[in-house]
C-alpha cells in the first residue's frame, strides 16, 4: 500500500485559481493517499511592498481580500484542520461559485454554512490575528520566493525535506483519474531536485462549470 502523502497547501480565498486547484487536490484525495493540510495566506501581504509596482485596480482590490484571510486565519487557529477545509470550501462556493464581492455578506454566509459561530466575522475587521496570517504566509512563501502567487503546494521530498511549487495553475479543475494523474505529475516535478518551472501562457479563465457548491 502506497505511503500516505501530507500535502501542505497555501491559499488565499480571494483568488480563483487557487481555489481551482483546491478542487483538484480535494478530488485527487479521493484516489490518491494524500492529506491535505490546509495553510492560509495573503496576496494582500505578498504584494504590501510592490504597491507601487503594480496596477492600480489591483491595488484597489487588495485591501479587500483581508477580510476573509483573517477570518480564516483566527479558524486555523481555534479549530482544526478540517474546519479550517470547510470554511475554504464556504468561501469559495459564495465568492467564486456565487460570484458575491461583498465581505460582508459572503463571510457571514460562510461561516454559517461551515457551522462556525458568527462572531468570527469580526476577526475579518481585526488585526488580531494579522501576526498569525504573516507568519503562515511567510511559511508558505518561504518555499517558493515572493515572484509567485496563491496558491502553493508542498510535500516532503524523498529526504524528509519539505519542498514546494507555485500552482498547478488548472481550468477546469481536473475529475476523477485525470484529477489523480496531475497529482502524479505535480508529486514527481516537485520532489525532482532542482526544478523549478513549467509554464505556458493562459488562453481561459476560470472555469468552474463542472463544480458544485458542496462541503
Amino acid at each position: 500500500m502506497a505511503e500516505t502523502k501530507t500535502v501542505d497547501f497555501w491559499f488565499d480565498p480571494a483568488c480563483p485559481w487557487a481555489w481551482m486547484t483546491s478542487r483538484w487536490i480535494i478530488e485527487a484525495a479521493k484516489l490518491r493517499p494524500i492529506n491535505i493540510r490546509w495553510n492560509v495566506m495573503s496576496l494582500f501581504v505578498l504584494n504590501e511592498p510592490k504597491l507601487d509596482e503594480i496596477p492600480e485596480h489591483y491595488k484597489e482590490l487588495l485591501p479587500k481580500t483581508l477580510p476573509a484571510v483573517r477570518v480564516a486565519t483566527a479558524v486555523a487557529q481555534q479549530y482544526d484542520n478540517e474546519t479550517l477545509g470547510r470554511l475554504y470550501t464556504a468561501l469559495g462556493n459564495r465568492i467564486h461559485l456565487g460570484g458575491e464581492k461583498d465581505a460582508e455578506v459572503y463571510i457571514p454566509a460562510a461561516l454559517e454554512a461551515a457551522g462556525l459561530p458568527a462572531e468570527l466575522a469580526d476577526a475579518g475587521k481585526s488585526e488580531e490575528w494579522d501576526e498569525a496570517l504573516k507568519a503562515s504566509h511567510h511559511r508558505g512563501i518561504g518555499l517558493v520566493g515572493t515572484d509567485v502567487g496563491t496558491p502553493v503546494v508542498a510535500v516532503e521530498n524523498d529526504e524528509g525535506v519539505q519542498v514546494g511549487l507555485f500552482g498547478p495553475v488548472v481550468t477546469p479543475a481536473p475529475q476523477g483519474e485525470a484529477a489523480a494523474k496531475l497529482w502524479d505529475g505535480v508529486y514527481a516535478v516537485v520532489t525532482t531536485p532542482g526544478f523549478y518551472e513549467l509554464k505556458r501562457s493562459r488562453t481561459d479563465g476560470p472555469n468552474f462549470d463542472n463544480l458544485t457548491a458542496d462541503l
